[in-house]
């Protein structure tokens, strides 16, 4: 079983908190397997195939797994944010700035109704 300190994610990641790039503590908590299993079949791997291809493999699998998200993935639109940030770093801060510059558009819109002359006098009105 997995350690319970590092609940099972919405995909394969790197871990955040493994021992060398995270890939066995990764690997283990996507398969639902304690982590000291799979760094034990990584190292008769590596006796067994020699000190080359099984490092090329691992460092292969380290730059092709995302990392772990920080904080858990709770639902569809945090999982295509994080994939958009792991992909585009700079897709994803394009993406925050429009939804920083709508809302400010939307509040921009929102103040001048509230401010304008013609909200003051229904307010007087209604007084």
């Amino acid at each position: 079983m997995a350690d319970r300190r590092y609940p099972k994610r919405n995909g394969l990641y790197r871990s955040r908190k493994g021992m060398l790039f995270g890939v066995c503590r990764g690997l283990a908590t996507y398969f639902d397997l304690n982590v000291v299993w799979i760094r034990v079949l990584a190292v008769i791997s590596l006796v067994i195939t020699g000190l080359w291809p099984m490092t090329g493999i691992y460092l292969l699998a380290a730059l092709m797994m995302k990392p772990e998200p920080v904080r858990p993935i709770e639902n569809a639109d945090e999982k295509e944010f994080y994939d958009s940030y792991v992909h585009s770093r700079e897709g994803a801060a394009q993406r925050i700035r429009r939804r920083a510059q709508n809302l400010e558009r939307r509040i921009r819109r929102l103040e001048d109704s509230v401010t304008s002359r013609e909200f003051d006098w229904d307010q007087r009105i209604r007084e």
